[in-house]
């Protein structure tokens, strides 16, 4: 995983990048391979803003979150960001494993067949011959 945090119009300290290096490694329980995690902070009128994109090979996640202070507006953007890759993995989870019982092609395809068995077996010409 590649980690870059930059920091506008802020000051930070290494306990606040621990923190960040710490939040940012609850992404690797979501994706095997290779991974680039950007965090953006700023301060705008007293209110604190955090920003994070996750670039990989075959997804791209963005999330931005503003809060009372920069700790607080880091969780709230790792909580969106951890939303929308659940929300992605379901998503990819239930196309795979979709039950396509539901469909209107299938309940037709099902109804043709199930006349053309009572059809077959009811038809009392063909048990008499």
């Amino acid at each position: 995983m590649n980690l870059k945090f930059s920091f506008k119009h802020m000051s930070h300290s290494p306990e606040f990048d621990r923190h960040i290096k710490d939040k940012s490694e609850r992404f690797e329980k979501y994706f095997q391979g290779h991974l680039n995690v950007q965090w953006f902070f700023w301060v705008h009128e007293d209110e604190h803003w955090a920003e994070c994109k996750i670039h990989g090979p075959k997804f791209d996640f963005f999330a931005k979150a503003c809060g009372e202070n920069m700790y607080k507006a880091l969780d709230i953007c790792l909580e969106k960001m951890e939303r929308q890759i659940e929300k992605q993995k379901e998503m990819k989870r239930d196309r795979l494993h979709h039950d396509h019982s539901d469909s209107p092609k299938f309940r037709e395809m099902k109804r043709q067949i199930t006349d053309e068995e009572y059809y077959i077996y009811n038809d009392p010409e063909e048990w008499s011959a």
